[in-house]
């Protein structure tokens, strides 16, 4: 499949928002840029399965919910690292802002789904992907940029700047059949 230029495709947010500085750090044969709303074809919920199971919803829900986030304006920058010759994604990742009535109405990014391609890593793709995204944040104004990671991982946050801050909890809630009710 050749690659897709960024002027064809249907992006989630515009290609500005991304630090030249960073993209100009990747080798020639890679791409940083915002999520496509074609990327479900080359390989987005792959490159996330690194993480965890992923259940494929099949591309009409994976577009359905790239265009609820699109939705919602200047809250989701999802990005992705594609590689030119096989026009495929081999990293992604998140950013989401969420607005405060703290801080004086401040704002706080949260980064989220960091995975690369397990035949990419130890080429520095996780480290650009996160400058990309904290810088995204800065630009819009958060206060800080936050994320959760497991202790194997502190170290490689701790190289992109981020430092260990109080404790993370969670409560999952009961599988269920159907929807969201909300």
């Amino acid at each position: 499949m050749p690659y897709t230029p960024d002027s064809e495709l249907d992006l989630l947010f515009p290609t500005e928002y991304i630090s030249d500085e960073v993209r100009s750090q990747l080798h020639p044969d890679l791409h940083l840029r915002p999520l496509a709303s074609t990327d479900y074809r080359r390989g987005h919920l792959d490159i996330l399965s690194v993480l965890t199971v992923v259940t494929d919803p099949g591309e009409e829900a994976w577009v359905a919910q790239f265009n609820a986030m699109r939705a919602a304006p200047r809250t989701y920058y999802g990005i992705v690292i594609v590689d030119k010759p096989s026009d495929r994604i081999v990293a992604v990742g998140c950013v989401f802002v969420e607005r405060k009535f703290l801080r004086g109405l401040g704002s706080v990014g949260h980064i989220e789904d960091i995975a690369v391609d397990k035949n990419q890593q130890g080429r520095k793709l996780g480290l650009r992907i996160i400058q990309a995204l904290t810088t995204i944040s800065e630009n819009s104004g958060c206060y800080k940029t936050i994320l959760n990671c497991s202790d194997s991982n502190i170290p490689f946050y701790q190289k992109c700047g981020f430092e260990r801050k109080e404790n993370e909890m969670a409560k999952y809630a009961p599988k269920r059949e159907s929807s969201p009710r909300l």
